[in-house]
């Protein structure tokens, strides 16, 4: 073991310190790819239980104004009521197919005096940046099927400005309002047939896609078991040179000590016997 003692010296604890931080932070990021690939599995799940689901009505997905859950995301509901065609507003920066236009967002009044935001579909901005025109909702009573998703909130720094908005932020549509509505959830207008290829345009049908959160996680972790493995080769050149360089030992400042290696002995030749030699010269005069 005495070959292996210059890993004691102080420097090979540093490098032993930062090769544990670069593996735990590896490990962090592999971690966080996982629960990356976890949610988009779960996002998988609810698309194929809620998108194509049987509608139910509003009030039973909904019980409460601003209730909503996650795992309602995509799920099919029908309502029955009325557009509000002059409280419509359009959310810019929305993009479709390639290209920047804006969603129209028109509050919808239930039977009951409850307000529910519809996401009618998408327009195009014209050579001004804004939307074009759009097609105004059906009037009178109509029965729409939607399906939910949760509201947007706000972001700092981006309000809105007259009809604009630049989020789909159910707190203040519903201020604009002026009538109970709900601030949970809204809903992505289900458009069948022909209206699906007039404007607003309607949303395409979200992508069943884990992404490629495995195997990023896996080449983290793979980067921090590399991390150990030089490590240790580096270690074993260390070795390797020290041994040809005669240094064995590692003194208690951590400099190295070489070794004095002595030259082996020659071996010197058998002295012959005395007698037999006399007895060859003897028989050699014969």
């Amino acid at each position: 073991m005495s070959r292996w003692r210059f890993l004691i010296a102080p420097r090979w604890a540093g490098y032993l310190a930062l090769v544990i931080v670069f593996a735990i932070v590896c490990s962090a990021l592999g971690t966080w790819q996982l629960n990356r690939r976890a949610e988009a599995l779960a996002e998988v799940a609810r698309i194929d239980a809620n998108y194509d689901a049987e509608p139910i009505p509003l009030a039973e997905a909904l019980p409460e104004l601003d209730a909503f859950d996650v795992e309602q995301r995509w799920q099919v509901v029908e309502l029955r009521g009325e557009y509000l065609a002059e409280d419509e507003v359009v959310v810019r920066n929305r993009p479709f197919a390639g290209t920047t236009g804006f969603e129209v967002v028109t509050p919808f009044r239930l039977d009951n005096g409850d307000v529910f935001m519809v996401d009618r579909g998408w327009v195009a901005q014209n050579s001004d940046g804004r939307p074009s025109e759009v097609p105004p909702p059906p009037s009178g009573e109509v029965d729409v099927t939607a399906r939910l998703k949760a509201g947007e909130g706000r972001i700092a720094g981006r309000t809105s400005t007259g009809r604009e908005f630049a989020t789909i932020d159910l707190e203040e549509l519903a201020e604009r309002v002026g009538a109970p509505s709900y601030t949970g959830a809204y809903g992505i207008l289900v458009q069948d047939g022909a209206d699906a290829a007039e404007p607003p345009l309607g949303a395409p049908r979200p992508e069943r896609d884990e992404g490629p959160h495995l195997s990023y996680a896996l080449q983290w972790y793979v980067f921090a078991l590399l991390a150990f493995i030089g490590l240790g080769w580096a270690a074993n050149q260390e070795r390797k040179a020290r041994e040809e360089a005669g240094l064995d030992e590692i003194r208690a400042d951590g400099s190295a000590a070489r070794t004095q290696h002595r030259a082996p002995r020659r071996k010197e030749p058998a002295k012959r016997d005395h007698d037999a030699d006399t007895e060859d010269e003897i028989l050699d005069r014969r």
